[in-house]
């Protein structure tokens, strides 16, 4: 009995051990340096080597009409495209569960395909094909539809390209979702007379919640600190809180007010992050 204890006792210190690694990586590497940048933005020195604590950076971000008409294009952007990356993923996964042959292959190669291809490679296709003169001006402009308004460089710019980028994550993590519905339940229901509807609403979309919420959680981590499609794509002004960082910290030369706006956009995607984290501890206690 005492050597399978110490053996036991010896496996579970290994396994602290490796757990300790990644962990101890994460607080040097991401957790200090960000509590650092943190207390930086509201405890400044004193003259006389003391620390004073300071909040001007937070009251002017709060009071400036353009770092407040930022926040508020950033949460625009990040929520419209959540909506309809959800929205436009669904109805792919359902169909690729549900659908088997060469056809639906085919769509899920497409559609996984942003994956494999840098998120540079993306904005600039999309500027070729969206933009002002770009090819699909040219293909309306031959069929004699010359009104078309490129939506690159407005608001739907950054909107085009997050959804693009964050297709093939979306997908998977749907696909992953639907397969765990078994195929005898759908069954049932159709012995019983359930339309499709009836077995999206009473069947698939509550067993698929939870995927949903894995799904809105992080890609509302990706999208509203996301600096190259915005930078890319996106108007000037307002901007979203990723180039308006960047140039803050780069252009402007104030470290202070960039760290600023970094703290705030840590705030709010560390309450998507919460989300993530409780739907994976209600999904253990369920199992």
């Amino acid at each position: 009995m005492d050597a399978g204890n110490n053996r036991t006792g010896r496996i579970d210190f290994l396994a602290y051990g490796f757990i300790a690694i990644p962990v101890m990586a994460i607080v040097v590497f991401l957790f200090y340096p960000a509590a650092l940048a943190m207390f930086g933005t509201l405890f400044h020195k004193r003259p006389d080597g003391g620390l004073a604590f300071d909040a001007s950076s937070y009251i002017f971000f709060f009071t400036d009409p353009y770092s407040l008409a930022n926040l508020m294009r950033t949460l625009w952007t990040t929520f419209v495209a959540l909506v309809l990356i959800v929205a436009v993923n669904l109805p792919i996964a359902l169909y690729m569960r549900f659908t088997r042959g060469w056809l639906a292959s085919l769509i899920q190669g497409l559609a996984l395909f942003p994956m494999f291809v840098p998120g540079i490679i993306i904005c600039y296709a999309l500027i070729r094909y969206l933009g002002p003169n770009g090819w699909l001006q040219s293909l309306l402009n031959a069929v004699g539809f010359t009104h078309y308004a490129s939506p690159i460089t407005t608001p739907w710019g950054p909107v085009i390209g997050l959804i693009w980028d964050g297709m093939p994550m979306t997908l998977l993590i749907l696909i992953s979702g639907l397969g765990t519905i078994s195929d005898a339940s759908i069954e049932a229901a159709r012995d019983v007379g359930a339309g499709r509807l009836r077995i999206l609403r009473s069947i698939i979309l509550p067993q698929i919640t939870h995927s949903i919420l894995i799904v809105s959680a992080l890609n509302f981590l990706g999208f509203f600190g996301q600096v190259l499609m915005p930078f890319m794509l996106g108007p000037t002004n307002p901007e979203m809180m990723g180039p308006f960082m960047l140039r803050t910290f780069v252009s402007v030369r104030d470290p202070l007010q960039a760290a600023t706006q970094a703290t705030i956009t840590f705030l709010i995607c560390s309450l998507a992050g919460l989300a993530y984290v409780r739907s994976l501890a209600n999904r253990k206690e369920e199992r």
